[in-house]
């Protein structure tokens, strides 16, 4: 039935019209406009009692922070902390928690300290984010690299981790061991930029007795692209009860060793391009260090 002429006829059999279309889904709009009824008052009246449908429920902007006050309230803060946390009034506080158990009341020291540890975290973010930021930048100032760069890195990165020849140990023989991964890739790098044929080289681990031995030479193997196979015996290091281990955890895999095979060629001229770089680098013409 509708209404015509502004006459409402038959209220009872309006409204159960009205009712159904609520229950259907239909937003006051839609009923109205269904029904024909352009009087508010009594769209309101007929649909009274009815629970709008979810779809037509506005999110409340303060619903978020009502629940966040709850969960900071149960966490045991006050109404001054929860307000500087969320930034809204103490009544409104009030309000959103007024049903939660108050707080047990905590010591001035223990409250100190919290807030001294809150200041803590705050210090420990701002000082990551500082430490990024730089380590960014200085990634940035590398840029590309010439080939004759990476051959003076690579010559100063051999004579500072690779095995050097002693009076009491004679042997001319290139051997490189870190347990860096990108150390060992710029090492790749290098030999390739040398020529060295991977056919060459030999590989193994040394670890620690108590690590997590084949997942070590699974990681090594990746790195250096081969398969677990191709490394020779893993070196374990021994443990000793009376030492204190530092290098445990998932991310400790050990070192890996790259030594080369008739090398002693190749040993000699490193040695002699460390020197050359020395010289080069303590020499008082900078013209030397174009």
């Amino acid at each position: 039935m509708t209404a015509t002429h502004g006459t409402y006829a038959d209220f009872e059999g309006l409204r159960e019209q009205a009712v159904a279309l609520r229950r259907e889904g239909l937003s006051l709009r839609q009923i109205r406009d269904r029904l024909k009824i352009h009087n508010n008052d009594i769209l309101n009246r007929l649909v009274k009692g009815e629970p709008p449908p979810d779809w037509t429920k506005r999110p409340n902007a303060k619903d978020d922070l009502r629940d966040r006050a709850r969960e900071l309230r149960l966490e045991g803060l006050t109404y001054d902390q929860i307000q500087l946390e969320l930034g809204c009034s103490k009544s409104s506080i009030s309000l959103w928690v007024r049903d939660l158990p108050k707080p047990e009341r905590r010591d001035s020291v223990e409250q100190a300290k919290l807030a001294a540890r809150k200041r803590w975290d705050h210090e420990l973010a701002v000082r990551e984010e500082e430490r990024r930021r730089t380590k960014s930048a200085a990634t940035d100032d590398i840029g590309a690299m010439s080939e004759r760069e990476l051959f003076l890195l690579g010559v100063g990165l051999y004579w500072a981790e690779g095995s050097k020849a002693k009076q009491h140990r004679p042997q001319e023989r290139v051997t490189f061991i870190n347990s860096d991964p990108h150390m060992i890739e710029v090492f790749f790098a290098w030999l390739d930029l040398l020529g060295v044929g991977r056919d060459r080289l030999r590989y193994q681990v040394q670890i620690h007795e108590s690590a997590n031995v084949s997942a070590a030479e699974r990681f090594w193997a990746d790195v250096a692209g081969v398969d677990v196979a191709a490394l020779g015996k893993t070196t374990l290091k021994r443990h000793n009860p009376k030492t204190v281990r530092k290098n445990v955890g998932e991310d400790y895999r050990g070192c890996f060793a790259i030594r080369v095979l008739r090398s002693a060629d190749l040993y000699r001229r490193i040695e002699g391009w460390w020197y050359g770089i020395v010289v080069a680098a303590l020499t008082p013409d900078p013209k030397n260090r174009t």
